[in-house]
């Protein structure tokens, strides 16, 4: 009685296979709902702006809360220039370090290495910010900006007076944070690559440099660029950190070490202390743009990725 009590409930395989597609395909929708969703209700707080300020929300480079004047440009300018800055730090030593933990370095201590990369990489973005702002933010006032300033003060980026925090401030302690992600993605892609690759290519006479290049980096060079992608798109949208070390002033300047602001920075500094509505909508409206920035990001990761990608890869994707 038993047996019979729990085969008459049992589902036959294919139907199991179509529960489990149609949930799958729930789970998609409900992802995609909320994106939608999420965009919606952003595009309907910052239409007030958009309708009263019309483009020269977009151009202009004034940001006057107080007399009704709302420019983002400046907000853009400092959110390009510190994530790219970022990257051009962070990617060489990120791609460079993975390199040397998962094809030079003794196992066991790239494994005591790697457990302190991501310890680092869960850091909370705060810690790094009052690191920055104690330590880092005195140490460009006092010796770096000095150094700079020395040796290539003929050129426009390094001129004027460093107070420590300022453009440059922020995308090095960008550079800090995002290390740790590219790096751990970047180990792992190159860890996939076949050894008999690495070891074909030494049997046919290629130095351990040219193995290294040949058959570990030109194969990982569509992954490394998605991690690069993904650390752009984190450096991007980053809050907290940037905040406390860019200087929170709304102006376009060469140099690297004018206090500057980013979208995501102007958001957290005066979303809770808006003067009007209009204030309000015009720093939902800086969310919008900053999401349809992300959201380019990410699809020329993709498309990034899918260009360099191995044609068997394209098939599957």
């Amino acid at each position: 009685m038993t047996y019979l009590s729990s085969t008459r409930f049992k589902l036959a395989p294919h139907k199991q296979d179509k529960i489990c597609l149609w949930g799958l395909r729930l789970f998609a929708i409900v992802i995609i709902a909320l994106i939608v969703g999420l965009l919606i209700a952003l595009f309907h707080l910052a239409f007030p702006a958009f309708k009263e300020l019309g483009f020269s929300f977009f151009k202009g480079t004034a940001w006057l809360p107080s007399e009704g004047i709302f420019g983002i440009l400046p907000f853009v300018y400092g959110t390009f220039l510190t994530s790219f800055l970022a990257i051009l730090i962070a990617g060489p030593i990120s791609v460079a370090s993975a390199l040397f933990l998962s094809e030079i370095c003794p196992k066991r201590l790239a494994s005591f290495v790697n457990l302190f990369i991501e310890i680092l990489a869960s850091i909370p973005s705060i810690i790094f910010g009052l690191w920055g702002l104690f330590y880092l933010a005195p140490w460009m006032r006092d010796t770096a900006s000095p150094f700079l300033k020395s040796h290539f003060g003929f050129l426009p980026f390094f001129e004027g007076t460093s107070f420590g925090v300022g453009l440059l401030t922020a995308s090095l302690i960008l550079a800090l944070m995002i290390i740790p992600t590219i790096t751990s993605i970047c180990r792992e892609i190159m860890k996939v690559v076949p050894c008999e690759q690495k070891e074909a290519a030494l049997a046919l006479g290629a130095t351990r440099q040219e193995m290294l290049k040949l058959a570990v980096i030109s194969p990982s060079f569509s992954g490394i660029m998605g991690a690069l992608m993904l650390g752009l798109g984190r450096a991007l949208g980053e809050t907290m950190a940037v905040a406390m070390l860019i200087g929170n002033n709304p102006k376009i300047s060469l140099s690297l070490f004018a206090p500057a602001s980013t979208m995501a920075s102007v958001i957290a500094n005066e979303y809770s202390e808006a003067v009007s509505s209009l204030h309000t909508s015009a720093l939902c409206a800086v969310a919008v743009v900053l999401f349809f920035i992300s959201l380019l990001i990410n699809v020329l990761a993709r498309v990034i990725v899918w260009r360099f990608a191995p044609l068997s890869n394209r098939s599957r994707g």
